[in-house]
């Protein structure tokens, strides 16, 4: 399944600020790590994000979000965003902010060895 590239570089230039996010190509879509876990991404049209268990249900209530379903059972914490709910450069920047800050949450993730994952470096801001 392909995803929507012009999403994908907006949300590499939001998270161009936070140097250690990588992306790698995830669930037939891309996903975007931060401190080595999993915070976002697209599949096909649809932003996914991790928000956690805690903003689960709240997410929930907004319009354009439903849970993420990509096996067919819904997974708590993780949501997808129909493309109207992340339109504009304010709304995409929210709800990335939201997942961003649930996965700086968690312990530290152990380094593993790269079993042939390719993982690509977020290039950073230029000074301008």
């Amino acid at each position: 399944m392909a995803y929507n590239e012009t999403l994908a570089e907006r949300i590499r230039e939001v998270l161009r600020e936070h140097s250690d996010a990588t992306e790698r190509k995830m669930f037939g879509g891309i996903a975007f790590m931060v401190r080595g876990h999993r915070c976002c991404g697209i599949v096909g049209d649809d932003l996914m994000l991790r928000i956690g268990e805690a903003g689960y249900e709240n997410a929930l209530k907004r319009p354009h979000v439903r849970p993420m379903d990509f096996t067919g059972r819904p997974m708590k914490g993780m949501i997808y965003v129909d493309p109207v709910g992340s339109k504009t450069p304010n709304s995409l920047k929210s709800w990335l902010e939201m997942a961003v800050a649930f996965v700086e949450s968690l312990p530290d993730k152990k380094a593993k060895a790269n079993v042939g994952r390719a993982r690509k470096k977020l290039a950073t801001h230029k000074a301008r």
